[in-house]
């Protein structure tokens, strides 16, 4: 009994291992938002976060980006990262909008 316990606890491990790395490969695989996305414009999303129109953006401010918010799920390195706000689609690691939300 203790042999079929083990050989399922490693084979569970196992898949949800495999599981995790493939959600993690298909998020990389996402497409990338671009600034004309319905969504892109509603949140004023601009890839490079130096062109934010500051008048329209008052809440902008010098070194906010993707890649110091909080809903960015890259790495800090990544260039593009899934962004909740934008239903999994890649933003850019050096773009805003206006959800922008300081990473804790």
């Amino acid at each position: 009994m203790k042999s079929s316990r083990r050989t399922f606890l490693i084979t569970s491990i196992g898949a949800v291992s495999a599981l995790a790395l493939a959600s993690r490969e298909a998020l990389a695989d996402a497409p990338k938002v671009t600034e004309s996305d319905p969504t892109a414009v509603a949140l004023g999303y601009k890839m490079d976060a130096t062109k934010v129109d500051k008048a329209k953006y008052p809440k902008y401010a010098a070194g906010q980006k993707c890649g110091n918010c909080q809903f960015f799920q890259g790495k800090a390195a990544d260039p593009f990262g899934p962004c909740p706000m934008f239903g999994g689609k890649q933003v850019a690691n050096g773009g805003w909008c206006s959800a922008y939300s300081k990473k804790a």
